[in-house]
């Protein structure tokens, strides 16, 4: 077995642990037990929770960015890019919700996802032609973070085969920033738009 199958099969199964007895009581040994696979080599590539969560989140983005569209609006990239990471999380809906249930609990792992979401989200920037250095860059990501967040809690929700709901919520979210074009285009024309007090909508705060 590849590492990269050791992993998908871990994580999942610890998602059907959360899902059945909510994410405080998953632990690494009962993953890898429930999933057939050798505890010693979980030990070396899982030693916590948060290792998990972090290599979720690299396989979250791989999944999005081994598709990523190379032409097209920068609006409809990342929309594509965002979709692809919603469907590689549509089979572990449940024990995310589990995990969602449990953060407010956990300061600590809610830091890190919060940091592993910024990384994210500036993966998904970059994949889209848009850079993200300096001040510009960071009001982007931050931006889209936003995007990202807000179209989460439809998803928590969304229990489609097809998730409509999540489209629906990810479109309104982008379309919503997208007149701020300092988060999404760069370009200067539509930045002086976007900062028109004529147009108060603009760069309205999804979340």
């Amino acid at each position: 077995m590849s590492e990269y199958d050791f992993d998908h099969a871990l994580i999942a199964a610890a998602f059907r642990l959360a899902a059945d007895s909510g994410w405080a009581r998953v632990s690494i040994a009962d993953a890898a037990r429930a999933a057939s696979l050798s505890l010693a080599e979980a030990r070396i590539r899982f030693p916590n929770r948060l290792a998990l969560l972090r290599r979720y989140g690299q396989l979250l983005d791989q999944a999005a960015l081994s598709a990523a569209p190379n032409e097209g609006p920068v609006r409809d990239r990342l929309f594509d890019l965002l979709m692809s990471r919603f469907e590689a999380m549509k089979p572990h809906r449940d024990g995310i919700r589990a995990l969602l249930r449990y953060l407010p609990t956990d300061p600590l792992t809610t830091l890190e996802l919060t940091c592993a979401t910024r990384r994210s989200m500036r993966w998904m920037l970059n994949a889209s032609g848009q850079p993200t250095h300096g001040l510009r860059g960071a009001l982007r990501i931050k931006g889209l973070v936003a995007v990202w967040l807000w179209t989460m809690r439809a998803f928590e929700r969304d229990d489609s085969e097809d998730l409509a709901s999540t489209m629906a919520t990810l479109d309104t979210a982008l379309g919503r920033v997208h007149g701020a074009a300092v988060w999404l285009s760069g370009d200067r024309n539509a930045a002086r738009e976007a900062d028109d007090p004529a147009e108060p909508d603009a760069s309205a705060d999804p979340a």
